[in-house]
């Protein structure tokens, strides 16, 4: 029991954790906007559709490995339409926020086409509880693959620092201090789409992971990456092995999809954090 469901759910939970929290630090630095997260290229609602395509229409006989890759493969397609709209070439952050809302949109209204269309009681039921986010499905092999692109991830966006401390100043600063913004950025979104891509098709759609943990960190060790980046990978994978532990145990014998505790615990504090921002010089 220890081997082979506790502990792979333990570390798969630290590493999705960790992971999230990185990306949302480096997408907010990208895109200098507070309220950006790891979905904000439509990774989750690609996911969404490829799991739901499995899990409800049958492809690769709904197998737990023929389900992240069909999650793994919706979220690449919603990243490559996010590129499409925005050119390689990218542009401002808002460009950027308005194509990965327009992406989540189509690939949420795929999603319950499917839904309505092909779904039944049985397997709706299974679809509510992976998209709300859940760990109950975890493995080695998925532990595995997202220590792979969490680790990878962290290593490329921390070599990265430099970069991303220079976006505070805008994209033209940035240029000036010798940075390139679109070829950065480029490489940047790409790391981080296919790490948090790597890591939906693994757990499904934890919510408020990416968003609340790096400004939280921000407030105990300041806003440069390479202090802050190393920070949210570990304070990230805390708060989700705790947020998971407590999805278990709070409400046994029946266990709720953590993405459901993580949102009532990231609402909060997310106000509070807004609150205090507020109210500072």
């Amino acid at each position: 029991m220890v081997w082979e469901l506790r502990l792979p759910r333990v570390l798969l939970a630290a590493l999705v954790g960790g992971g999230l929290a990185v990306c949302g630090a480096v997408l907010q630095a990208l895109t200098r906007n507070p309220l950006a997260d790891p979905y904000l290229l439509g990774i989750s609602s690609g996911a969404s559709t490829g799991a739901v395509a499995v899990l409800i229409l049958g492809l690769g006989s709904g197998a737990a490995a023929a389900l992240t890759a069909g999650a793994f493969t919706g979220s690449l397609m919603a990243f490559c339409c996010v590129l499409a709209l925005i050119g390689v070439t990218l542009g401002g952050s808002i460009r950027v926020v308005l194509a990965g809302v327009a992406v989540s949109q189509l690939f949420s209204a795929l999603t319950s086409l499917i839904v309505i269309w092909a779904g039944d009681a049985q397997s709706t039921r299974g679809v509510t509880f992976w998209l709300l986010g859940s760990l109950a499905s975890a493995s080695w092999t998925g532990a595995a693959l997202c220590a792979a692109a969490t680790g990878i991830g962290l290593a490329i966006c921390w070599s990265a620092s430099p970069a991303l401390d220079a976006f505070a100043f805008g994209r033209e600063a940035a240029a000036s201090l010798g940075v390139s913004p679109a070829r950065t950025q480029l490489v940047l979104f790409v790391v981080t789409a296919l790490s948090t891509a790597t890591l939906v098709a693994a757990s499904g759609a934890i919510g408020f992971v990416g968003l609340v943990v790096p400004h939280a960190v921000r407030f105990l060790v300041g806003s440069r990456h390479r202090v802050l980046l190393p920070a949210c990978a570990l304070y990230g994978a805390i708060f989700l092995l705790w947020a998971d532990t407590a999805a278990r145990t709070l409400f046994s014998p029946r266990e709720i999809p953590v993405g459901v505790l993580t949102a009532l615990i990231g609402v909060p504090a997310f106000a509070a954090i807004m609150r205090g921002r507020s109210s500072g010089p």
